[in-house]
C-alpha cells in the first residue's frame, strides 16, 4: 500500500514529507504484534492503516509507547465487520476497541475530517461535535500538536509528516497545528496538552504556541469541568508533575486550574519559598509515579495543599489535638470551594483536612519515643503518616524507602452497609439468590 496521494488532498493542504526507513528509527520490532495484526488485517481488506499519534512520537523519541493507536480509511462499521471481537465506541467520534488475550486493547479510528479548520463562522464558537470522516492529510491537520500527527505505514516502513512533527521532534518544540489561537479558541484542554507534552519530554513550547496560552489561558474556564479534571490528573500522576506545574506557574494557567494559589504563589512576599517548597512536593509525588506507585487522591491533593497551609492557615503553628480539630473544621469548609470545580468526593476532602492538620502534631512529636496514642489510634493516622513522611523527603531528609498506600477501593470495602427497616440488607436489583420480583427486591 503506497501513502496516500497528493491528489487526495484538499488543495489548501501541503503535499507530506514522506521519510524512508533509511532516517527515521520507527521499526515494527517496537510495535505491539497485536497492533500489527490489526493494521496488516486493515490492509489486507483494501484500506489504508496507519500507526498514528504517540505511539509514533514515543518510538521516535526512543521510549516505549503505553498505547498503539491505529487509524484507518475503513468506516467503524467496516472495521466492525472484519474484527468480530470489537465494538464501537463514542458519541462525538466513533471509535472501534479491537480485544485481544489478557485484556489488551487495540483503539482504531476513521480518518477524521478537517471540518473545523474549513468551516465558516465566528472563530469564538467552540468545536462542534461531528462524525465527519476524511482522509490522512486532513486527520493529520485535525490533531493537536505536530509532534503527535505523524502517520507509520507498514507497506513501506515510511513515517508520513503533513505538519513538520519530524522537525519539531528534532528541534525537542512543542507545537500546535495550524494557528495556535483559533485552535485553543476551538478547544481550550489543548493549552493544558501543550505544557503536558513539553512537561514530560523536556521539550520547548513554540513561541506563538507560548504567547497564545498566556493571552487565552482564562478560557479553560469555557471547558465542561469533567474535561478538565480529566486532563489535570493526567498531569498530576503523569510522573512529570513538577516540570508541567513549572511551565503552567510561568505561563498563568495554574491560577485558572487553582485561582486560591495566586495569592500565595504570585503576591506574597514569601511567594517564591512557597513556589518552591511546592515543586519539592510535586517532585516526590513524580518519584512515586517512577517507582511505579498509585498515589491516592488525598494524598495528591495534601501535598499539593501543604504550602498554601502554612502561608494562609498559619498550619505548622498548630500543637495540640484542640487547635488541629478546630483547624480541621476550617479546612474542610475552605476545601469544597477549593475543589468545587474538580468535583472531589466528600470523604478525599475529608481525609486532606485530617492528613494536612496531622503534619504539624507529627512534626512535633517526631523525636519522641514514639507517637502518642491519641494521635496514633486516629482513623486518619495512616495517611497523616504517609504525608509526614514525603514531606520530609521534600525537606531534604532521606527517600521513602516504601509507602504502602492502601487498595483504591479500601474505603469502599470498609464503609458500613446501609441497613434496611427490618435490620438486614436489601438485595440489589438483579441480585442472584433473592426471592420477589424482577428487579431482586423482596416480597413482603
Amino acid at each position: 500500500m503506497t501513502p496516500p496521494s497528493p491528489q487526495g488532498t484538499l488543495p489548501d493542504l501541503p503535499l507530506p514529507l514522506v521519510i524512508p526507513r533509511s532516517q527515521h528509527p520507527v521499526s515494527r520490532q517496537y510495535i505491539d504484534c497485536e497492533a500489527l495484526k490489526v493494521m496488516y488485517r486493515l490492509r489486507d481488506a483494501g484500506f489504508l492503516a496507519y500507526l498514528v499519534g504517540g505511539g509514533v512520537r514515543d518510538i521516535y523519541l526512543g521510549k516505549v509507547p503505553k498505547d498503539f493507536d491505529i487509524s484507518t480509511s475503513a468506516k467503524p462499521n467496516e472495521i466492525r465487520k472484519i474484527f468480530r471481537n470489537s465494538r464501537i465506541i463514542g458519541r462525538r467520534f466513533r471509535l472501534v476497541q479491537v480485544f485481544f488475550g489478557g485484556g489488551k486493547i487495540v483503539e482504531v479510528s476513521t480518518f477524521r475530517c478537517r471540518t473545523e479548520a474549513d468551516e465558516p463562522g465566528d472563530d469564538a464558537a467552540v468545536l462542534p461535535a461531528n462524525n465527519e470522516f476524511g482522509d490522512p492529510a486532513e486527520d493529520a491537520f485535525r490533531r493537536d500538536l505536530t509532534i503527535n500527527a505523524l502517520f507509520y505505514e507498514i507497506e513501506s516502513y515510511t513515517v508520513i509528516d503533513y505538519t513538520g512533527g519530524v522537525q519539531d521532534l528534532q528541534d525537542k518544540i512543542v507545537r500546535l497545528v495550524g494557528d495556535p489561537r483559533r485552535r485553543i479558541t476551538r478547544d481550550p484542554v489543548r493549552m493544558m496538552r501543550v505544557i503536558r507534552h513539553a512537561a514530560r519530554a523536556s521539550f520547548t513550547i513554540e513561541s506563538e504556541t507560548w504567547a497564545a496560552i498566556v493571552e487565552q489561558k482564562e478560557e479553560l474556564n469555557l471547558c465542561p469541568d469533567s474535561r478538565v479534571r480529566d486532563e489535570l490528573f493526567k498531569d498530576l500522576r503523569g510522573g512529570a508533575c513538577r516540570a508541567w506545574a513549572e511551565l503552567a506557574l510561568d505561563c498563568g494557567l495554574f491560577y485558572v486550574l487553582f485561582p486560591f494559589y495566586r495569592k500565595v504563589l504570585a503576591d506574597h512576599p514569601e511567594a517564591g519559598q512557597s513556589r518552591l517548597l511546592l515543586l519539592d512536593l510535586l517532585a516526590v509525588l513524580d518519584r512515586l509515579v517512577a517507582d511505579g506507585q498509585t498515589v491516592p487522591e488525598e494524598v495528591i491533593f495534601s501535598l499539593l495543599l501543604i504550602p498554601l497551609a502554612k502561608v494562609e492557615l498559619d498550619l505548622m503553628a498548630v500543637q495540640t489535638q484542640q487547635a488541629a480539630s478546630a483547624l480541621s473544621a476550617v479546612i474542610r469548609e475552605r476545601l469544597e470551594g477549593y475543589f468545587s470545580r474538580l468535583n472531589i468526593k466528600r470523604c478525599t476532602q475529608d481525609l486532606v483536612a485530617r492528613a494536612l492538620v496531622t503534619l504539624p502534631l507529627m512534626i512535633a512529636h517526631e523525636k519522641g519515643q514514639g507517637w502518642p496514642k491519641w494521635l496514633s489510634r486516629k482513623s486518619y493516622f495512616a495517611t497523616g503518616l504517609q504525608l509526614f513522611e514525603l514531606y520530609a523527603e521534600a525537606c531534604g531528609k532521606k527517600e521513602v524507602a516504601e509507602v504502602a498506600f492502601p487498595p483504591v477501593s479500601a474505603t469502599a470495602a470498609t464503609a458500613r452497609p446501609r441497613s434496611s427497616g427490618s435490620g438486614g440488607s436489601r438485595g440489589a436489583a438483579f441480585a442472584p439468590g433473592t426471592k420477589g420480583g424482577v428487579f431482586g427486591f423482596r416480597k413482603d
